[in-house]
């Protein structure tokens, strides 16, 4: 399937195959379930806490590409000399309001002032689980960011904007587009999902995954999306990736055109080439499904023959060639 730029009808943009999103009769479907059934969805007691040892960052790392997992899709990926945030979520809460909604699991692993220095944020699409508005106020004020570079799917950068963020700083991309960091390309690729942050006003900013190909070392962030014929191109054109990182979590079978899920992430991880590392990403943080909280990760942790990079939540972790991380911090 080839890759190509965001199409749109009216104002409204369009995934790249024909995609059931769902709407208020999801709501009826599962809603009894959602709102009783809450036992397993979450921990019985807050993980952790876990905390970023800071001073690691003092240091480049060895093998060209660190990652710092601070949980859900947020993370600190150092690659070739390039230091990204991804999807920053340090807000208590996925949700509108900052009184009701989805409530984190355990605390963020570092406050925000002790990011090492960050060259760019990366923004995949505007839902609240990878978008926090807290967040990106705070980031938007913070002396250090004055230079930093944003990145986001077209129509996002109005939104950060409103947030505080300097447009001069935003760069939007389609599909298929580019932008250069240091060393670090970044092309936003596309994903299989919607955006909006109300019932309201879906599909009028895009959404994407993105590829960070730097001289040495290859990452694909997967962000939020269904599985689609595009990910074996996605391989060809921008792999071998050294890591790719791939949503597990917040799965369902009446939304599986827009989640993956642990069995699609495990296909999409040999579609994309299957190569290097498998890294689980949107999972263990936030209760967004029906599915018991520790269902996704033990899922993938039983597949035979999948190099799995899962690093205890704050902990900066090399990625090196073929060297599995199995953290059982979730256990």
């Amino acid at each position: 399937m080839p890759l190509k730029r965001a199409e749109r009808l009216g104002r409204r943009f369009l995934n790249p195959v024909p995609t059931k999103v769902g709407g208020l009769s999801i709501i009826f479907k599962i809603g009894p379930q959602f709102f009783l059934d809450t036992a397993s969805r979450s921990p019985r007691r807050p993980p952790g806490p876990f905390r970023t040892d800071t001073e690691i960052y003092r240091n480049a790392p060895k093998s060209g590409l660190r990652v710092t997992w601070v949980g859900h899709s947020s993370s600190i990926v150092e690659i070739d000399g390039v230091t990204v945030l991804i999807d920053p979520v340090w807000d208590e809460r996925a949700a509108p309001t900052q009184w009701a909604g989805p409530k984190r699991f355990f605390a963020p692993p570092l406050p925000l002032e002790d990011l090492p220095p960050i060259d760019v944020i990366l923004l995949s699409h505007d839902h609240y689980d990878h978008l926090g508005e807290g967040t990106v106020r705070h980031l938007a004020r913070m002396k250090s960011m004055r230079q930093v570079r944003w990145i986001a799917p077209l129509g996002v950068g109005a939104i950060l904007a409103s947030f505080g963020v300097n447009p001069a700083q935003c760069t939007e991309l389609d599909w298929t587009e580019e932008a250069k960091v240091g060393a670090l390309t970044i092309t936003a690729l596309p994903a299989r999902h919607f955006s909006g942050r109300s019932l309201f006003n879906r599909f009028r900013t895009l959404w994407a995954s993105f590829a960070l190909v730097g001289p040495t070392r290859r990452v694909y962030y997967g962000a939020d999306s269904g599985e689609w014929p595009g990910f074996r191109d996605i391989g060809d054109a921008f792999g071998p990736f050294d890591l790719s990182m791939l949503e597990i979590g917040a799965s369902h079978p009446l939304w599986a055109d827009i989640h993956m899920g642990p069995e699609g992430a495990v296909r999409t991880f040999h579609a994309l080439g299957g190569h290097g590392l498998f890294m689980p990403i949107h999972w263990g943080l936030f209760d967004l499904a029906l599915h018991p909280w520790q269902q996704p990760i033990e899922s993938v942790a039983a597949v035979e023959d999948l190099k799995i990079f899962s690093p205890t939540p704050g902990t900066p972790t090399e990625v090196a060639k073929d060297q599995e991380i199995r953290s059982s911090w979730w256990r």
